[in-house]
C-alpha cells in the first residue's frame, strides 16, 4: 500500500490526538507540523518524530510532497485554511464542527468540488462498532421503517476550562461559535443523520442554556458565552423526526444513550448514568412478546475483519481517510454529514434567538461567515 505523507496544522490537544492515531497507521507517515506557538511546535514535533516544522500554514500547504492536509484548530480558523489547502490542491482533513457556520462550512464544500479535491471532517462516532452495528440491522430491515430518532449527550460538569478540561477558546462565540452542541452533539447527531439516511430537513425548534454554577474567576478569564446546554427538535421531509438534548454541564447523574426506531425495531446506543454504561441494544416484537436483546459486538468486529475486504478502512476517522487516499474505498460524505449537522445546530440558536419553530430555509438564509481573517 502506498504510504500517505500528512501535514498537520494544529499542535495543541487535537493535533496531539491526529498524531497519536497516525502513528498506529502503517499506511501514514505525518511529515509536517504547523503551529504558533513555537515552544509547542518543538515538543510535539519532538515527541512525535515530525522532521518538518513551520510557523506559517501557507509554506506547509505549499510543499508538493504531502498527498493531504489535517487542520486541528478551532472552529472559525477551519473555513479559511480548509479553503487555503484545499486552492493549493491539497485533500483536507478537517476536525468536526466543519466549520464555525453552515454558510462558512458550504464554502468549504464548495471549495473542495471546485479544486477535484476530497474533504474529510472528523465524525468519530461514524465508526463506532455499535453505529455498524446499527447500519447493518437498518440495511437488513431489521426496524423496518425508520421515524423517530433521539440524540443525548450527558456531562455532569464537564465544560471547557471552567471544570478543569481544555482550554478557554471553546468556550468563546468568537472562536468556537458555539458550545455543547458543536463540541459534542456534532458527534451523536452526525451519527444518527447518518444512519437515517441524510433526510432533508424541514423545521428545527430549540433552547440551549447556561445555568450551572461556575468557578467566577474562570468565567471571567475565559469569556464564557456559549451555550452549556443545548435542546431542539427537527421536522425532516418524509415524515422523520429527531429531538436533541446535549449537556456539558447538568444536574442530572446521566442520559439514556442516543436512539433510532423504525416500525418494527429500534436501537439504543450506549449512555452514561451513575451507574455505569447501558449497552448497544435491539429492540422488537416476536411471537406477540417484546424483547430486548444485545450482541457479542467484540466477537462480530473480529469476524467481520477476518471475513471482509477494507473492514479495516472503517476502525477510526484516520484508518477511513488513508484507506480513501489509497485509493482502497470511497470517501464517506463526511463533510456533507457535517454540514447537515452544523445546520442542525444553528437551527437550534436561530430558533432560540427568535423564540420560535424556524425553516431550514430561514437558516440557511441567516447564516453568515464566522471565519477569522488570517
Amino acid at each position: 500500500m502506498k504510504k500517505i505523507r500528512i501535514g498537520i496544522i494544529g499542535a495543541g490537544l487535537i493535533g496531539r490526538q491526529h498524531l497519536e492515531n497516525y502513528a498506529k497507521l502503517e499506511g501514514a507517515e505525518v511529515v509536517a507540523l504547523c503551529d504558533t506557538n513555537q515552544e509547542q511546535l518543538r515538543k510535539t514535533a519532538e515527541q512525535f518524530g515530525v522532521p518538518h516544522t513551520y510557523t506559517d500554514f501557507r509554506e506547509l500547504i505549499q510543499r508538493e510532497d504531502l498527498d493531504g492536509v489535517d487542520v486541528c484548530l478551532h472552529n472559525n480558523l477551519h473555513a479559511p485554511i480548509t479553503i487555503a489547502a484545499l486552492e493549493a490542491g491539497k485533500h483536507v482533513y478537517c476536525e468536526k464542527p466543519i466549520a464555525g457556520s453552515y454558510a462558512d462550512g458550504q464554502r468549504m464544500l464548495d471549495a473542495a468540488k471546485q479544486h477535484g479535491k476530497m474533504l474529510h471532517v472528523q465524525l468519530s462516532f461514524l465508526y463506532h462498532i455499535e453505529t455498524l452495528a446499527a447500519k447493518t440491522l437498518i440495511e437488513e430491515g431489521k426496524l423496518g421503517k425508520l421515524y423517530h430518532a433521539r440524540s443525548t449527550g450527558h456531562r455532569r460538569r464537564g465544560r471547557p476550562f471552567v471544570d478543569g478540561y481544555a482550554t478557554k477558546e471553546f468556550n468563546r462565540k468568537a472562536d468556537a461559535s458555539g458550545g455543547a452542541l458543536f463540541d459534542m452533539g456534532v458527534y451523536r447527531i452526525s451519527q444518527l443523520l447518518y444512519l437515517m439516511g441524510m433526510p432533508k430537513v424541514k423545521t428545527i425548534s430549540g433552547k440551549t442554556y447556561q445555568e450551572v454554577a461556575m468557578d467566577e474567576k474562570r468565567r471571567e478569564i475565559s469569556g464564557f458565552d456559549v451555550e452549556e446546554l443545548g435542546v431542539g427538535f427537527v421536522r425532516f421531509e418524509g415524515g422523520l423526526t429527531l429531538d436533541i438534548i446535549e449537556a456539558w454541564a447538568i444536574h442530572l447523574n446521566g442520559f439514556e444513550g442516543s436512539s433510532l426506531v423504525g416500525n418494527t425495531g429500534g436501537v439504543r446506543f450506549p449512555g452514561h448514568t451513575s451507574q455505569g454504561e447501558t449497552p448497544f441494544s435491539y429492540h422488537t416484537q416476536l411471537s406477540d412478546m417484546d424483547m430486548d436483546a444485545t450482541f457479542d459486538l467484540g466477537y462480530a468486529n473480529y469476524r467481520w475483519h477476518a471475513l471482509r475486504e477494507n473492514t479495516d478502512a472503517y476502525d477510526s476517522s484516520q484508518h477511513h481517510w488513508i484507506a480513501a487516499l489509497q485509493g482502497r474505498v470511497e470517501l464517506l460524505p463526511t463533510a456533507e454529514i457535517a454540514l447537515q449537522t452544523i445546520l442542525v445546530s444553528e437551527g437550534i440558536y436561530l430558533s432560540d434567538q427568535l423564540d420560535r419553530e424556524v425553516t431550514v430555509d430561514e437558516v440557511i438564509a441567516s447564516s453568515k461567515s464566522l471565519a477569522i481573517k488570517l
